[in-house]
């Protein structure tokens, strides 16, 4: 998996979001980031496009594109948002998910059980958001898939910081074989559950992301 000069940019400057060199509300400077980056303006505008699409930036007219930071209640209440829905993408899915649907599931699941052994965190990122969008797409429900899609990019830097905590690959992935049970045994209540439980933050776990954006 190789990642195009602009989505490499963006992902650096989320994680300079996240270690405080940006703050909230600062403008980002096109001219400037394009010397930072030694590239053109073109893939700059493209990085910073990116993060307006997630909304980890804002774009005002005639001024420019402008960090947004959400507070730690906005961040809880994105991730408690994304668990219900997800819990209700599972739950579709367990009745209405066909054979091909699941199949494609397993597939995504064992890429990710191939990035963990590999130790590589973006190929598992990248694989787990397939795993997931399997499951909104199993759900055959059109607005549910987008409004879960939706939310999906707006907290993919936060997911994917969690990647980095000893052990959370190996977590999810384990996690992942428990949905792939439930979706397969057609348990609609246990699918509910499991992804509830594997998208939520809580306690500890909220914790650890937070110091981690800051880390």
């Amino acid at each position: 998996m190789k990642l195009k000069r602009s989505d490499q940019i963006a992902e650096s400057l989320e994680q300079l979001v996240f270690q405080g060199k940006y703050e909230d509300g600062q403008r980002l400077d096109e001219i400037k980031l394009a010397e930072q980056f030694g590239v053109s303006r073109t893939p700059i505008r493209e990085a910073l496009q990116r993060l307006v699409m997630s909304g980890m930036a804002v774009q005002i007219p005639s001024r420019g594109v402008f960090i947004r930071q959400p507070g730690p209640v906005e961040l809880v209440e994105m991730f408690e948002t994304m668990a219900e829905l997800e819990a209700s993408c599972g739950r579709l899915a367990a009745v209405r998910m066909s054979d091909a649907g699941l199949e494609r599931l397993i597939e995504a699941h064992q890429r990710c059980k191939d990035a963990v052994e590999q130790e590589d965190a973006a190929a598992y990122y990248f694989e787990n958001e397939a795993f997931h969008q399997e499951i909104y797409l199993g759900a055959t429900n059109s607005y549910l898939q987008r409004e879960a899609l939706k939310l999906q990019n707006r907290l993919k830097p936060y997911r994917r910081v969690q990647l980095r905590f000893r052990g959370r690959m190996g977590q999810s992935l384990a996690e992942h074989e428990e949905i792939i049970a439930a979706l397969t045994a057609g348990d609609a209540e246990r699918a509910e559950k499991t992804l509830r439980a594997h998208v939520n933050v809580q306690g500890e776990r909220f914790q650890q992301l937070m110091a981690g954006l800051k880390s």
